[in-house]
C-alpha cells in the first residue's frame, strides 16, 4: 500500500482498481502513512497555515427538491427567511474587521428573477471591500446569470457534482433535476474564468465505493481549484432522513487521496466534519485539508439553514470562536492564514 500512496504522491494518479484499494484498505499504518504523505504535500504547497472563509447563509429558499437536503421546497417544517441587502453587508463587514478576507455567499437555488439582486449585492461588496475575495454557492443557473456575477465581481463558485454517477445521481434528485446539466454548469463556471469548486457527499444513500472512484477519477480530470466534500448527515425531514450518517474516517481519507492527487486544490475540512465529530475538522486538516469556514450569519437565522441535523455552526465554527478556532488548531501546530488564499492557476 505505501508503494501505491508514494505513486499517487508522485504521479498523481492511480486506476481505479488502486484508488479502491486506498479507498478500503484496513492496516492502520498504512492508513497513517497516507495521511503523513498527505499532510507533507499540503505544508509544501501551503505550509501549517490554514485559510478562513467568512460563511454568510444569504437564504434557505431553494427552488429545488433534493432528496436527502433540509431546505429542499417541500419541507414545511423549515421556518424560510432571507437576508436583506443591509444584513449580508453588516456582514461583511464585521467579518472585515476581524480578519476575514474571503467570502462565501451560500444560499438556496433562487430563481433568475433576483439574479439582478444579487449582481448589486457583489458589485457593493467588491467595492466596498476591494481586496476580498467573494465566493458564490448558489447552485445551478444559466450561463448568462453566472457570467453576469463574475462581471460584477464574484471570484469563485462552489458547486457540488454529488455524484459523477447518473444513476446514483437519479437516486439522490428528483427527476426534474439533471446530472449532465449540473456537469454543464461547472464548464460554464471554468469558461467564465471562476475559480471553480466540486465535491461530493461521503456515505450518501446507495453510495457505493466504486461510485466515490468514479468521483475521484472525475476530480482528477476536471481539476477544479476546490473541492468541497464532508460526510453525509441525514435531515429528518427529508425522504432520506433515516439513512446513517457517512463516515468521518473515510471522508478524512478521501481528502488525503485527493490532496495527493491534485496538490494544489483548496480543500476545506467542513463543517459535516465538525457536526459528526469534536475532532472533525482537526482530522481532517490532519488529512491534507487546508481550509476552514467559520459561520459569519446572524446568530438567529443559523438554525434555520437546516441542510441537515445538528449542523454545527457555534464555537469554532463560528466567527465568534476564532480564538478557539486558533487555540485548536494550536494543538496540532497549525496557525490561522488570513489570507486571500486564491487557488494556484
Amino acid at each position: 500500500m505505501k508503494d501505491l500512496v508514494d505513486h499517487l504522491r508522485d504521479c498523481h494518479e492511480l486506476t481505479p482498481e488502486q484508488y479502491r484499494a486506498l479507498l478500503t484498505m484496513r492496516n492502520r499504518q498504512d492508513v497513517d502513512y497516507l495521511m503523513q504523505q498527505a499532510r507533507e504535500v499540503s505544508q509544501q504547497h501551503f505550509g501549517k497555515g490554514i485559510y478562513v472563509r467568512g460563511l454568510i447563509e444569504l437564504s434557505n429558499a431553494c427552488r429545488n427538491n433534493c432528496l436527502y437536503c433540509g431546505i429542499r421546497r417541500s419541507n414545511r417544517h423549515v421556518a424560510r427567511y432571507t437576508l436583506s441587502r443591509e444584513q449580508v453587508l453588516a456582514c461583511c463587514q464585521q467579518g472585515y474587521e476581524l480578519g476575514f478576507r474571503t467570502f462565501v455567499l451560500q444560499g438556496g437555488e433562487w430563481g433568475e428573477e433576483q439574479s439582478q439582486w444579487i449582481a448589486q449585492l457583489i458589485g457593493e461588496i467588491r467595492q466596498r471591500w476591494s481586496d476580498c475575495a467573494i465566493t458564490l454557492s448558489l447552485g445551478e443557473h444559466p450561463r448568462e446569470t453566472y457570467a453576469l456575477w463574475r462581471e460584477a465581481g464574484a471570484d469563485r463558485y462552489l458547486l457540488r457534482h454529488e455524484t459523477h454517477n447518473q444513476r446514483h445521481y437519479s437516486l439522490l434528485h428528483p427527476a426534474e433535476m439533471s446530472h449532465a446539466h449540473r456537469l454543464q454548469c461547472l464548464e460554464w463556471l471554468k469558461e467564465l474564468g471562476y475559480q471553480v469548486g466540486t465535491g461530493i457527499m461521503v456515505g450518501s444513500p446507495f453510495q457505493t465505493i466504486g461510485n466515490i472512484v468514479e468521483d475521484i477519477e472525475f476530480l482528477v480530470d476536471f481539476k477544479p481549484h476546490m473541492i468541497g466534500i464532508g460526510p453525509f448527515i441525514p435531515q429528518h425531514d427529508t425522504p432520506l432522513g433515516r439513512f446513517p450518517a457517512g463516515s468521518v474516517d473515510l471522508t478524512a481519507r478521501l481528502y488525503a487521496i485527493l490532496r495527493l492527487a491534485l496538490p494544489h486544490a483548496l480543500i476545506p475540512s467542513t463543517t459535516a466534519m465538525a457536526t459528526l465529530a469534536t475532532d472533525g475538522r482537526l482530522r481532517g486538516i490532519l488529512a491534507g485539508a487546508n481550509v476552514v469556514m467559520p459561520n459569519l450569519s446572524p446568530t438567529d437565522t443559523r438554525k434555520q439553514y437546516a441542510l441537515y441535523d445538528n449542523k454545527a455552526s457555534l464555537g469554532a465554527e463560528s466567527s465568534q470562536g476564532l480564538k478557539d478556532l486558533a487555540a485548536e488548531l494550536a494543538t496540532i501546530g497549525y496557525h490561522i492564514n488570513w489570507s486571500r488564499g486564491d487557488a494556484p492557476r
